[in-house]
C-alpha cells in the first residue's frame, strides 16, 4: 500500500503548473489533496474534477498566502474535511508581478512561507513532512549571479528557504521533517515565460547550459517523490542542471 494512502496534503499554489501536477500525482498515490489558489477558483475546481474523475479525493480552497487568516483557514479546511494534515508542500511563489508593490516578492516568498509553516505546524501530524519548492537560481543566489530581472525574486526565495531551514529543530521536536526541492528553469511555467519575455533567448541559453530543462510534469514527479523519500530532514534535492551552479560555487 502507498505510504500516502489516506494521508492529507496541502499544496500551495496548486491550481496550475507544478503545483497542480504534483497534486494529481499525490492523489494518484492515495493522498487526499487540498488545492490552494489565490484568485482563479474555476481553474482550481478543474484540478479537483480531474483528480476526482481518476478516483481521488480533493478540495479547492482559496487563500492568499500573504493573508494570515486565509492561510489558517486553508490548514483548518484540510483537517475539517479529511481528518488530518500530514504533508505541506510550499510551492506557491511569485514576485515578478509589477502591480503588487515593491516588497511583494519578500512578503510572499519569505514572510508568507514562514507564516504558512507556522499555520501548518498547528496541525501537522507526527511523522509529517514539509516540502519547500525553489529554484537553482534562488538556492545558489549568494554564490552565483542570476538575470537582473529575476534577482529580486531569487533573493526573496533564498530568504524564504533560509527562514524555513532555521526552524528545522522546531519541526523535529514535533516529529515533522523538512525537505527542499530545487529545480532549474521549468519549461512552460509562468516564471520561465515571463523571464524569456523580459530577456529574449534566456530560456534557450539556460537549456543549452543545462543540457535539458525539465517539463512541468517531470519536475512535479520529483516534488511528489520527495513527499515520501527516505532522506534526512534538511535534505536538499537538486533537480536537473545543477552541475554548472555547483561548479561555479566551487570555482
Amino acid at each position: 500500500m502507498s505510504p500516502l494512502a489516506g494521508k492529507t496534503a496541502v499544496i500551495t499554489g496548486s491550481s496550475r503548473g507544478v503545483g497542480a501536477a504534483t497534486a494529481e500525482l499525490l492523489a494518484a498515490q492515495g493522498a487526499n489533496v487540498v488545492i490552494n489558489y489565490r484568485q482563479k477558483a474555476p481553474r482550481a475546481n478543474k484540478v479537483v474534477e480531474k483528480i476526482e474523475a481518476a478516483g481521488g479525493r480533493a478540495l479547492a480552497v482559496g487563500a492568499d498566502l500573504t493573508d494570515p487568516e486565509g492561510v489558517r483557514a486553508l490548514m483548518r479546511a484540510a483537517v475539517d474535511t479529511f481528518g488530518s494534515l500530514d504533508l505541506l508542500v510550499l510551492n506557491a511563489s511569485g514576485g515578478m508581478e509589477s502591480d503588487l508593490g515593491e516588497d511583494y516578492a519578500m512578503r510572499l516568498n519569505r514572510d508568507a512561507q514562514d507564516d504558512a509553516l507556522t499555520a501548518g505546524l498547528e496541525h501537522l501530524t507526527e511523522g509529517g513532512r514539509v516540502v519547500f519548492v525553489t529554484s537553482h537560481q534562488a538556492h545558489f543566489i549568494d554564490e552565483v549571479e542570476t538575470m537582473p530581472e529575476y534577482e529580486q525574486v531569487a533573493r526573496s526565495k533564498r530568504a524564504g528557504e533560509t527562514a524555513l531551514t532555521a526552524r528545522i529543530h522546531e519541526l523535529s521536536a514535533k516529529g515533522v521533517s523538512f525537505v527542499v526541492v530545487s529545480g532549474d528553469m521549468i519549461e512552460g511555467t509562468v516564471t520561465a515565460t515571463l523571464l524569456n519575455r523580459a530577456r529574449p533567448g534566456a530560456l534557450e541559453a539556460r537549456r543549452e547550459a543545462a543540457g535539458k530543462l525539465y517539463s512541468v510534469e517531470e519536475f512535479a514527479a520529483e516534488v511528489a517523490r520527495m513527499a515520501t523519500a527516505d532522506v534526512e530532514t534538511g535534505h536538499v534535492e537538486l533537480v536537473g542542471g545543477a552541475e554548472d551552479f555547483l561548479a561555479r560555487t566551487q570555482g
